[in-house]
């Protein structure tokens, strides 16, 4: 297994440079940066700044400058917001982090308990009734399904907050703070669960469907098994493969994945910064953000090979 994992690692460096020269190269050749699009600043002075920036240098030259600064840990300078962009991913990156583990683990969650009881249950009422359910979740546009619950909780009912991450001008601390932010927590929770377990729901039915079928499951219950045991020991386990693919994606996804359901709910992420970046072309801190889904997304599909490996041992003598 430590040989396996070794091997990935390697794999994944001249991947990482080349998703690094992808995305600078994206970014560097899109017309327009944050100096043209301030219209205030004369032509001298814009001169000035694209010499202070580095923008007036060849592209191969910003490249290893660029390279340069990530190997010591230097992701760039907002223009923006004129702080280093760790610093500003920093102060961002570990709300979307909260908002997206959580809505994570209940959508899994979900997920999983509800595949695995339709399958279980093929062509009954209650599948008929999750099928129906995660295709009407499923249909809905996020900004309209967000927008919908805040009218509704928020505006109508006056249950919940209507977003945001406190109260304004909140100086709650300890549990009365965890407690604040969990209320404020519902609503954006609720809309990406609402919008990611319907897939994620059918992933898990056709895969367990598929399991229940075979010649071991047969075998095992004419062995007198309990049908806990087949379900869980032997069909869940077989049932999950599959889906372990899915991994690969999630670590980007905790970040990447909710960036108009923190823009609608004012949630305080990275996903808010993103766009508010994008409009501006603040390009540092777009790179530094995407180079950073691109760590996450090889790290997921490194952990994905090692989950494969562990659950199926036949990965490993190959």
């Amino acid at each position: 297994m430590k040989t396996f994992i070794l091997r990935r690692l390697l794999l994944t460096l001249p991947m990482l440079l080349l998703a690094s020269m992808l995305i600078f190269g994206i970014f560097a050749l899109t017309p327009g940066d944050f100096i043209d699009g301030n219209i205030t600043l004369t032509a001298a002075r814009a001169a000035e700044l694209r010499a202070l920036y580095g923008l007036d240098q060849p592209l191969w030259s910003r490249y290893l400058h660029w390279l340069g600064q990530l190997l010591h840990g230097d992701l760039g300078f907002s223009l923006q917001y004129q702080i280093p962009v760790s610093t500003l991913l920093n102060q961002y990156i570990w709300h979307s982090f909260l908002l997206a583990s959580v809505s994570m683990l209940l959508y899994w969650g979900i997920a999983l308990a509800v595949g695995v009881a339709s399958a279980l249950r093929p062509h009954s009422l209650f599948d008929h009734l999750v099928t129906a359910g995660v295709f009407g979740a499923m249909s809905f546009p996020t900004f309209f399904l967000c927008l919908l619950l805040i009218k509704w909780f928020a505006v109508d009912l006056h249950w919940l907050p209507a977003g945001g991450m406190l109260r304004t001008g909140s100086d709650s601390r300890g549990l009365a703070w965890a407690g604040e932010v969990a209320l404020h927590l519902i609503l954006p929770v609720t809309a990406l669960v609402m919008l990611q377990a319907g897939s994620l729901t059918r992933y898990f039915r056709a895969s367990m469907l598929e399991v229940v079928r075979m010649d071991f499951i047969r075998t095992a219950r004419a062995k007198g098994l309990r049908e806990r045991t087949v379900i869980l020991k032997h069909a869940l386990r077989n049932a999950l493969l599959p889906i372990i693919t899915l991994l690969g994606f999630e670590l980007p996804g905790l970040f990447s994945g909710a960036l108009i359901t923190e823009k609608i709910f004012n949630w305080p992420g990275a996903g808010h910064i993103h766009i508010d970046s994008l409009a501006a072309r603040d390009y540092p801190v777009l790179m530094g953000f995407t180079l950073f889904l691109a760590v996450l997304t090889l790290l997921g599909n490194l952990l994905a090979d090692v989950l494969y490996a562990w659950a199926d041992p036949r990965i490993r003598m190959r």
